[in-house]
């Protein structure tokens, strides 16, 4: 009202344990008038519009973001220097690589609505609120906390609010909690902002509004995981990066000093050292992993699943936790009858027949539906016509039952549905077995079956007969138990997540096999509630049993069932007897743990956080707003298929057919298309290395180049953009989670590269020191060997930590792509072509020679290879290799082998 003074923010689990009129009094309101409008104004003014603010980037400021950071620098970096020496070729192709990469990143982001968008524009657009003593129509955005609204069937709820009506509502809240069921609703009892009205009519106070709600605290989740993204992906290109530069630029100052002392010219050794420079930034490297993972998105489209951000494919492949949503995910989200329990003389079909007649098909009632079905499939249309309801009682969460009188075939009846015990008490007379019948509600019970009982009477008068009862459940998807046992034959453990009771939630991940540690989410940030609940047990048993010494076991357990019950509810809006676990603790637990039970957005969000900080990758599965912020804060965020736009919008995947079938297909593409990226990273630093230190070391040794400048650009060319098709090429499919491993890149690549350099110092002694041969045709000799050397390294790097000849071989388009280069630069080499001028030809017979030397120095890398990663496997650096290879081929002796001592004599080609 106008002049009360402005409360204090509040928090919805602050007014749970209040009525109604505590909540008026406190939010300083009044629900006969409303709010004033100059009171509205100033609360307003304070708490701000009940919006999310929406922060979007516009479209220039994303497209200059993918020209800047450590990788777009070094491109740029180089074609600046390209043209400082006006290599005006080199300087087209590396910004043709630059401006392909950035744009292939940029349409991938494009494509997408931003999920903050998505989930504002999931709030109410209008509200009904009392202002003045008059009810009016109002934008959402200017609702304040203490408004007073009216709600009715199929509304949004705009806001945060308490219920203060004593009228029964059923709330679809599952897109923000994840229940499987619509909610029942009396005074007092909490609504959250973006949940649905399904049934009812009622007036409730606004308590929170705009980010403050739970709606705003998904939102601003969703922010919070947005800012704090960053790909696996990106940080290994990055440190691969950063380590070639470092070693480049270290050499590099190192030739140019020793050129100075030497009286070398400033200007060639500055050019010279440029060119190399530039020959050594890997210019492609961001270019051939973006390429290899939108071609690997293509592929994932064929299977239906859409790649919403490129790097969530090496993610994948990295991954080893699955968390899955429950509801509508491991589940149909939809109740179903499990097995009907007929009371003796009464068969299946009347349980149905007579729970159809106590029920409202228009009413469109999630509990009711699955009977309607069952009616149908029972064929009960021509029984049911026969009769006729003259009068209804809908439910309501004091009877907590339907009833019904009705007419068929002339007899008069009376039914009813509802709540076991409730129904039971009716049927008390008429029911002489009731401990059998408790007995099956306790097994039900006990594996979260929500049970419905049924009765019926004739006439008007006399106690009603037990009919029966209809177990409900959400069963689980088909394929969702086959789909767990491919996801952990893949090395991924699954961990369910659930808003539904911890009942509920066992039962399903007993049937699923995902295993029975299902704990209650509060488990996880608070401590001392179990003490409590197994005192109470104790001490209600023990005067239970004193007090009542006849009682038998059954009458015993379900008192001291009820009296736990109630003093955990207690708990929970009191917030009592409970200490904050630490996070170490609380790591534990989760890892531990087979699933989650009754978790909110925050609550899904955190236990992906945890599993991040103990090391793991984890994929998330959803379809609810309630999982945006979780599906943003995994390392791959999965939406499944009919998945809110919310959830879409904040996955990294988004699958667009029903089942989880493709996510365990999607893994095993994610895994080879690793294998391609990892094979081309140690590829791309072993030929650095190889060409930066044979440089370095024939430049500050002996003080010559081997290759000249135009021949480092020729064979940057001749060996990057040929290495595009390994995308296409055949990779495994791992057993286990893959990771980018900088030890093992960095030390495998680096000793493929001293191979290489020994290979090159011993043609250097034999063409210098042996055969002394013209400056300009070692030069040659050098380009040619680089190239078909080069060329070579991919296959040893494709089976990175096999021999060279295992399976799956190399694809056709890896294969003769590279061998045409490879010929390409020996014919360049041969003839001279293109740059004869400043090329010397050098013949067939140092052809073939340079590729019989590059061949065995092959076999001699594959070697190497192999044995650098058994000693790796040896110090625990690496995990050993799935199926151990072969040893090496014995040397042949067949014909023509040449003994060794033969070779003493011979005298190099064209000498």
């Amino acid at each position: 009202m106008a002049g009360t003074k402005t409360p204090p923010p509040i928090k919805l689990d602050e007014l749970k344990s209040k009525s109604p009129q505590e909540v008026v009094e406190r939010l300083g309101t009044s629900l006969e008038r409303g709010l004033s409008s100059e009171e509205a104004r100033a609360r307003l003014e304070r708490f701000g519009p009940n919006a999310v603010p929406e922060k979007e980037e516009g479209v220039w400021k994303r497209l200059l973001k993918r020209f800047w950071g450590p990788i777009p620098w070094m491109i740029e970096v180089a074609a600046l220097l390209s043209a400082l020496v006006q290599k005006w070729e080199d300087f087209v192709i590396i910004m043709i690589l630059l401006f392909v990469n950035a744009g292939v990143d940029f349409w991938q982001e494009s494509k997408a609505i931003s999920a903050l968008k998505v989930l504002q524009q999931k709030l109410a657009r209008k509200a009904r609120v009392l202002r003045d003593g008059k009810w009016q129509e109002i934008d959402v955005r200017n609702l304040v906390p203490g408004d007073v609204i009216r709600l009715r069937m199929g509304d949004l709820v705009p806001a945060d609010a308490i219920l203060v009506d004593e009228a029964y509502l059923q709330v679809d809240q599952s897109a923000l909690t994840g229940e499987s069921l619509p909610a029942s609703k009396k005074a007092g009892d909490p609504l959250f902002s973006g949940s649905v009205i399904k049934q009812g009519e009622a007036r409730a106070v606004v308590v929170a509004t705009g980010t403050h709600t739970y709606f705003g605290r998904t939102v601003a989740l969703v922010a919070k995981a947005e800012r704090e993204e960053r790909s696996h992906f990106q940080q290994a290109v990055i440190q691969i990066g950063d380590a070639l530069i470092v070693m480049t630029i270290a050499l590099v100052v190192i030739i140019v000093i020793i050129g100075l002392f030497r009286n070398e010219s400033w200007i060639e050794l500055l050019r010279f050292s440029l060119v190399l420079t530039v020959a050594s930034i890997p210019v492609a490297l961001p270019a051939v992993l973006t390429v290899t993972m939108a071609l690997g998105a293509l592929e994932l489209a064929k299977r239906q699943t859409i790649v919403r951000k490129l790097a969530a494919i090496e993610e994948l492949a990295g991954v080893d936790v699955l968390t899955a949503d429950k509801t509508g995910t491991l589940t149909q989200n939809k109740m179903t009858i499990e097995r009907i329990r007929p009371h003796p003389p009464f068969e299946a079909d009347d349980v149905i027949f007579y729970a159809v007649l106590a029920s409202r098909e228009e009413n469109h009632d999630p509990i009711e539906e699955p009977i309607f079905a069952e009616a149908k499939k029972l064929s009960l249309e021509s029984r049911l016509a026969a009769c006729k309801v003259h009068d209804f009682v809908p439910f309501d969460p004091v009877r907590k039952r339907t009833e019904a009188r009705v007419t068929c075939n002339g007899k008069e009846l009376w039914v009813s549905k509802g709540a076991p015990q409730v129904i039971l008490e009716l049927c008390g007379e008429n029911l002489d077995d009731v401990e059998a019948v408790n007995k099956e509600l306790e097994q039900l019970a006990q594996n979260g079956f929500r049970v419905l009982a049924v009765a019926m009477r004739e006439g008007n008068e006399g106690p009603a007969r037990f009919v029966g009862l209809i177990p409900l459940y959400d069963p689980p998807r088909p394929d969702s138990a086959k789909v767990i046992e491919e996801a952990r034959r893949l090395g991924l453990e699954v961990k369910m997540i659930t808003g539904d009771h911890v009942a509920i939630a066992r039962y399903i991940a007993r049937v699923l096999g995902i295993g029975e540690k299902i704990l209650d989410v509060r488990e996880l940030r608070e401590a001392g509630m179990r003490e409590w609940q197994v005192l109470a047990e104790v001490l209600t048993r023990d005067l239970f049993t004193a007090f009542k010494p006849d009682a038998d076991e059954r009458e015993v357990r379900r008192f001291v069932h009820q009296v736990v019950e109630d003093l955990t509810q207690i708990f929970e809006k009191e917030h009592l007897g409970t200490v904050h676990r630490h996070e170490s603790e609380i790591i534990q637990l989760v890892e531990e743990a087979d699933g989650f039970a009754q978790v909110f957005p925050e609550d899904k969000y955190f236990i992906v956080e945890k599993l991040q900080k103990a090391g793991h990758y984890v994929a998330m599965t959803g379809d609810g707003v309630n999982d945006a912020p979780a599906l943003k804060k995994a390392d791959c965020g999965i939406a499944v298929e009919g998945a809110t736009d919310a959830a879409r919008a904040a996955a990294d995947l988004v699958l667009l057919a029903p089942g989880l079938k493709v996510i365990v297909e999607a893994v095993e593409l994610a895994r080879q298309i690793f294998e391609r990226m990892k094979s081309y990273a140690i590829y791309r630093i072993a030929e650095t290395v190889r060409v930066v230190l044979l440089m370095w070391a024939t430049i500050t040794f002996f003080n010559f180049y081997p290759v000249t400048a135009l021949m480092i650009i020729i064979l940057a060319l001749l060996n990057d953009i040929p290495i595009l098709t390994i995308a296409y090429d055949n990779a495994r499919v791992s057993r286990n989670p893959v990771r980018w491993n900088m030890h093992e890149v960095l030390t495998v690549s680096g000793w493929l590269g001293v191979a290489g350099l020994l290979s090159s110092f011993l043609l250097f002694y034999l063409s210098v020191v042996v055969w002394q041969l013209p400056h300009d045709l070692i030069q040659t000799l050098f380009f040619v060997k680089l190239v078909v050397a080069g060329h070579g390294t991919i296959y040893n790097t494709r089976t990175y930590d096999r021999w060279f000849w295992t399976k799956p071989y190399p694809s056709g388009i890896l294969f003769w792509t590279t061998m045409s280069t490879a010929v390409l630069g020996t014919l360049i080499g041969v003839y001279g072509w293109f740059f004869g001028n400043v090329m010397t030809p050098m013949g067939w017979g140092w052809a073939t020679f340079i590729w019989v030397y590059a061949f065995a120095w092959f076999l001699f890398n594959d070697f190497v290879k192999v044995t650098v990663y058994r000693y790796l496997e040896r110090r625990g650096i690496v995990e050993p290799s799935e199926h151990p290879p072969p040893p090496p081929p014995p040397p042949s002796r067949g014909p023509g082998a040449v003994p060794c001592g033969r070779l003493r004599g011979w005298k190099a080609p064209g000498s």
